[in-house]
């Protein structure tokens, strides 16, 4: 009888220990996958497929090479947002020196959209060519056939290349407005960006431009592919990087943050009843002092927003999604991820405390 109960006795020790399964958002702790490990997908976006929420980002490494990319673009998969799985690289960087996404390159804010068209998974990002520093400004496109990979890199682009926008004025030329002048004939300059698909399924890349003083909206070609020269330049001047936009209520609402580099500063919102504008400045969306004793809303919470996800199944449930960079060692950025309150005509971020999804099944009030 001694062997069996032996046996037993290394069954439980061979049985692996795991993390328990976290229950609520934490926003600003460390974000463990259902390996154990914190997740490692920066300046990312979430798309539901299928009933499951994918979320892409930038894989980052440790110290300061992190800030480039060196693996690629990762992907996780969630049934209810807190508990991910990782499902590995979705789009690896190239050995090959000569690539546009060459290892070594910069890779920002990837994004995917599905094109229910092509059947297609389309995957967006800010592009810097290897040895190019942010010089490059370009936005580049993949495809796959599977949601999780592995996606294949089909081309870059300086977007809308010889085409005015929708909202040109001749007559009222803008301080910045050289810049636009310079990129005319090449196509505009395009770093920080998100995708939007709207409910008619034609789908836009917001882009920073001109240097980053200005947001272009452009509309894509309809597989998602490319630009159509249609696009609207939005406050011209007005320095803003990082947008995240969503619609609610027959409207599209953007956060967006200033430009200062890694450290945070007070998010921007807007409201238009078009993708392609006029957007009206709505200030800034955060509201409330920080409960965990950080920077507060004149600093966005110490994050930068990156995505609105809306949750499924839950009308009018948002959420912001925001990065904690920590260039110095990349792999430690962290996620603000906080609930969306829409009030009195604005949106309104709340203050990174602990929550669960309940809280869209009750009244929020600013």
């Amino acid at each position: 009888m001694k062997l069996p109960r032996l046996c037993r006795l290394l069954a439980l020790v061979l049985i692996p220990l795991s993390s328990p399964a976290a229950e609520s958002f934490t926003p600003g702790e460390i974000w463990k996958d259902t390996d154990g490990v914190h997740i490692n997908a920066h300046g990312g976006g979430v798309i539901h497929h299928g009933g499951t929420y994918y979320w892409f980002g930038e894989h980052k490494i440790s110290g300061p090479k992190g800030n480039s990319a060196q693996v690629g673009v990762g992907c996780y998969s969630s049934a209810d947002l807190i508990t991910w799985k990782n499902e590995g690289i979705a789009l690896p960087v190239s050995e090959d020196a000569s690539s546009e996404i060459a290892r070594g390159c910069i890779i920002e804010r990837p994004k995917v959209i599905h094109n229910a068209s092509t059947g297609k998974f389309v995957m967006w990002f800010h592009l810097e060519h290897l040895g190019k520093g942010y010089a490059t400004a370009r936005a580049a496109v993949a495809v796959a056939d599977k949601i999780t990979g592995p996606y294949v890199f089909h081309s870059s682009h300086r977007p809308n290349a010889g085409s005015l926008p929708v909202n040109h004025n001749p007559e009222a030329e803008d301080r910045v407005f050289e810049y636009f002048k310079r990129d005319l004939s090449g196509g505009q300059m395009s770093r920080d960006m998100t995708l939007f698909a709207d409910d008619d399924g034609k789908a836009y890349l917001i882009g920073s431009a001109e240097e980053n003083y200005t947001l272009n909206i452009s509309l894509l070609t309809p597989d998602y592919l490319g630009f159509t020269g249609v696009y609207s330049r939005v406050e011209p001047g007005g320095h803003n990087e990082a947008p995240a936009i969503c619609k609610h209520e027959g409207r599209y609402w953007m956060i967006t943050s200033g430009c200062t580099g890694w450290d945070p500063n007070a998010a921007r919102s807007f409201v238009a009843d078009h993708p392609l504008g006029t957007w009206k400045s709505l200030g800034n969306p955060c509201v409330g002092p920080n409960p965990n004793g950080g920077p507060g809303p004149e600093l966005t919470y110490g994050g930068q927003s990156t995505y609105i996800l809306p949750v499924a199944g839950k009308p009018g449930a948002f959420i912001a999604m925001f990065d904690v960079w920590r260039p110095k060692d990349p792999i430690d950025g962290r996620y603000l991820w906080m609930p969306l309150d829409f009030s009195h005509g604005r949106v309104l971020v709340r203050p990174p405390a602990e929550w669960t999804l309940s809280v869209f099944d009750q009244a929020v009030r600013p």
